[in-house]
């Protein structure tokens, strides 16, 4: 096995540089606001959910929130109820009239996920990085925007 980084083939791209330059890419698009690109069928209401509501997840939220006047956050995911809790009172705090989260629609478990993206057009995916690529595959799958760290 070689373990030269080179192709002898000239029409592949290295895989080196085509993640150099894919990331690159991925970078600047991760820069502009989500509610640029993801707009909700029929109406200028962008909803918003987070799966995942510590510290990292509740102020990415907030951050969307400030985004743009048509946000909306309108489920919370977490394994964790009290996590839950404190990020509603928080978000709410800072956004009242952005905060549209119901009690039916904070989900708790370890599947809470899937049903938040569901209620969503862009998802936060802010858990640990354990949980992410099933979290990622499933809002993929439903066909929403993703907000996510790597």
């Amino acid at each position: 096995m070689s373990t030269s980084h080179e192709h002898t083939s000239h029409s592949q791209t290295p895989r080196r540089i085509f993640l150099k330059q894919a990331g690159g890419g991925i970078a600047t698009a991760a820069l502009l606001p989500v509610a640029r690109f993801a707009h909700a069928a029929g109406n200028d209401t962008l909803k918003l959910a987070l799966i995942g509501c510590g510290g990292r997840g509740s102020g990415a939220a907030n951050q969307a929130l400030n985004a743009t006047p048509g946000i909306r956050l309108v489920a919370l995911a977490d394994v964790f109820r009290d996590q839950i809790d404190k990020s509603h009172a928080n978000l709410s705090k800072q956004h009242p009239e952005k905060v549209t989260v119901s009690e039916t629609d904070k989900l708790v478990g370890f599947e809470a996920y899937k049903q938040a993206i569901a209620l969503a057009d862009a998802v936060v995916l802010a858990t640990p990085a354990a949980f992410r690529p099933l979290h990622f595959e499933e809002a993929v799958r439903q066909g929403k925007h993703i907000f996510m760290e790597k």
